[in-house]
């Protein structure tokens, strides 16, 4: 989602960065270019007039066009502009406020078909893993067939709580039901999942603040499409001025719409968005954060992000074993076939690279190739179609060997050729951390060495402009002005991680 107005955007900078100095035509410019992309992407024209408003005045009032910096001071402009768009002034606002007595209550709300019960149980899992509470879910859903059913189902997946099924039960007295046995039972968190409609009604609303008056919810929240448009904006005001949301959370964040709107909906009913849904998948959930979701959109990436991303199957022993070896400088075959099956859990290269800072036009450089992501599939195959002594010491593979793996792995000779030149170049990445450390790895290593010489076109191009990353000193000094100043807090996993003693960052 977004892609667009980040392409946009990614491109009015670029040419900003181009003249050196700015002149005030550039930054009219500039600015009307923006407005356009805005409104291209969907956002409420309200909004949009507000938001140029707001750069036009920081711009001028920081005499932009004298900066040292000008192009990037403007991307810091734009950055706070839609940081203060999607966050407000509350900068906690996204989240959850919980009661101090529980169960605390939270009644979700919404269309039918926004994803309101597999959002719920997103919100469960969440709860439950990252925050250890105990959860009940309970549907208030009588009227699509099989609803309570399928939340029920949801919950067994998660290790929630579930109230059981009640035929002809009202949704008043299920929500009656579901809080007297979350506090018989000990809940920390009762979630309750109401039904939907395909448009706003009177016997909607009725229904929802009849529920809302008896639980006395501590957060009611709003599921919205993110891929409806303008009709999500209308959806959003419409249900807070008729029964009162305390946030939103946005369902396929991850489609192929324009999905500006969703940047509007803070806006305009004054509520934060708390939580971003991606996918079917339960784990496809994630807070709204408004500073990574404006880095994105300016195509600086979400590091920490990343980050997070890597951790989430990543524990500390296998972290202190990664460390060791590169530290030592050792890494076989048996090592890259691990770091692609890491990669394949991520998404693949294309979707680490689109939480990269400035690496956008790279992504986008490798599907013009027409680079098949599969590649690491099939070198996955090739790896794994070698002996263990094989994987421990390359250099055992000579001709006729490297025939025998081809045939095994339905490959070519030269393909093995390709994955053992990349092999080397990533060998020579963890030679180069062994004496300089992890900075190194971002002065090119593994993307512009091994990464490059897999996914490069003619067997070992590189991918990336002028054949080199991004400027890592300036990459860095440009997030820095992003984030306020402020490094990015790593996640919790990463702080109790013991390394090795010379082991540097």
């Amino acid at each position: 989602m977004l892609q667009n107005l980040t392409d946009k955007l990614t491109g009015v900078f670029g040419r900003l960065r181009s003249r050196g100095k700015l002149t005030q035509t550039d930054v009219d410019a500039a600015l009307r270019e923006i407005r356009l992309a805005l409104l291209e992407a969907d956002v409420a024209l309200p909004v949009v007039r507000d938001f140029i408003t707001q750069v036009q005045t920081e711009a001028v009032g920081q005499d932009i066009v004298a900066s040292v910096t000008p192009a990037q001071q403007m991307v810091k402009i734009v950055n706070d502009a839609l940081v203060a768009m999607l966050a407000g002034t509350d900068e906690n606002a996204h989240e959850l406020k919980l009661s101090s007595n529980p169960p605390s209550v939270i009644l979700m709300a919404g269309l039918q078909g926004s994803g309101k019960t597999t959002t719920s149980a997103k919100l469960a899992k969440r709860l439950i893993e990252k925050q250890r509470r105990k959860v009940l879910l309970a549907s208030l859903d009588i009227y699509r067939p099989a609803a309570q059913r399928q939340l029920e189902i949801l919950a067994g997946q998660i290790h929630a709580g579930s109230l059981p099924i009640i035929d002809g039960e009202k949704p008043l007295a299920i929500a009656a039901r579901a809080l007297k046995t979350a506090r018989a039972e000990g809940y920390d968190i009762l979630i309750l999942d109401s039904a939907g409609r395909l448009q706003i009604d009177a016997e909607l609303m009725a229904e929802l603040k009849s529920v809302k008056d008896f639980a006395n919810p501590s957060e009611t929240l709003l599921v919205a499409d993110a891929l409806t448009g303008q009709t999500a904006v209308d959806i959003a005001r419409g249900f807070h001025e008729q029964i009162g949301v305390t946030g939103i959370v946005l369902t396929r964040i991850d489609g192929d719409g324009r999905g500006g709107a969703a940047l509007s909906m803070r806006a305009v009913t004054g509520q934060p968005i708390k939580f971003i849904g991606l996918g079917e998948k339960l784990d496809g959930f994630d807070v709204f954060d408004p500073k990574r979701i404006a880095g994105k959109i300016l195509g600086m990436g979400d590091v920490v992000g990343l980050v997070e991303r890597a951790m989430v199957d990543f524990d500390q022993a296998e972290a202190e074993k990664m460390a060791a070896k590169m530290q030592s400088g050792k890494f076989d075959l048996n090592d890259m076939l691990d770091q692609f099956r890491r990669m394949q859990k991520m998404g693949g290269v294309g979707a680490m690279l689109e939480m990269l800072p400035g690496m956008g036009a790279v992504k986008q450089q490798i599907a013009q190739r027409g680079v098949d992501e599969n590649v690491l599939k099939r070198q996955e195959a090739i790896i794994l179609s070698m002996t263990p002594a094989e994987r421990r010491d390359p250099d055992l593979l000579k001709a006729s060997r490297k025939k025998r793996v081809a045939a095994g792995s339905g490959t070519r000779v030269e393909e093995i050729n390709k994955l053992l030149k990349s092999y080397e170049e990533m060998r020579k990445v963890m030679q180069q951390i062994k004496k300089g450390g992890l900075g190194s790895l971002f002065g090119g290593g593994l993307l512009r060495g091994g990464l490059g010489q897999m996914f490069g076109a003619g067997g070992g191009a590189n991918p990336f402009p002028g054949g080199q990353m991004p400027n890592p000193a300036e990459m860095q000094k440009l997030l820095g002005q992003m984030g306020g100043g402020k490094t990015p807090e790593l996640p919790p996993k990463l702080s109790g991680l013991t390394l090795p003693k010379d082991f540097k960052f």
